[in-house]
């Protein structure tokens, strides 16, 4: 599954992997599902997405400064991807962050999103500091020329519990926003 959105992205938004009853599904990711549902809402009340639902490829959604990809590329049995699968997809990872040049802020979703992200920037040749920044919602790490922030991922397990609530992922937006050098919404 590819990543979608704006070319020219400020801020890169990845996350697991796509779902298997969404992505897989519909043709993009992020896309037809709860999390896509959160993630999407988020990047409009952003101002990053021209509309708050995502329900396939033909609905009209446009990402304006953001894109959004994920460090694997297919859907892995029980959403446990290993590692072997993530190595595999890597390089796909990789190739984007180097096409999304003008990206300045990558907003992982997740503790594995993160790890992904460090790894493909690593594997681009980005010198990470030492030690390995640990993932944690909010937390920020400077990659190079870019800037990793960390954000609980829009799973239904984070959502129902309230361990991520709108308010807490419209910060790390907000947060990718001033980063990024985008203006205000």
């Amino acid at each position: 599954m590819p990543g979608f959105g704006d070319p020219a992205a400020r801020i890169v938004v990845v996350g697991l992997a796509p779902a298997a009853n969404g992505a897989n599904r519909t043709g993009r990711v992020f896309t037809g599902d709860r999390s896509g549902d959160w993630l999407y809402a988020a990047l409009h009340r952003a101002g990053l997405a021209s509309q708050p639902t995502s329900v396939g490829r033909d609905d009209g959604l446009r990402l304006r400064g953001a894109y959004v990809t994920a460090v694997n590329r297919c859907p892995p049995p029980a959403n446990k991807p290993t590692p072997a699968e993530r190595d595999n997809c890597l390089p796909y990872l990789v190739r984007e962050l180097a096409l999304l040049g003008q990206a300045r802020v990558l907003v992982a979703l997740g503790a594995y999103a993160w790890r992904g992200t460090l790894l493909a920037l690593e594997r681009s040749g980005v010198e990470l500091p030492r030690p390995r920044p640990a993932f944690g919602h909010g937390a920020e790490a400077e990659a190079g020329d870019r800037t990793l922030l960390g954000c609980y991922h829009p799973s239904q397990q984070n959502t129902f519990t309230g361990r991520l609530t709108e308010e807490m992922i419209d910060a790390v937006l907000s947060r990718a926003r001033e980063l990024a050098g985008l203006a205000s919404v």
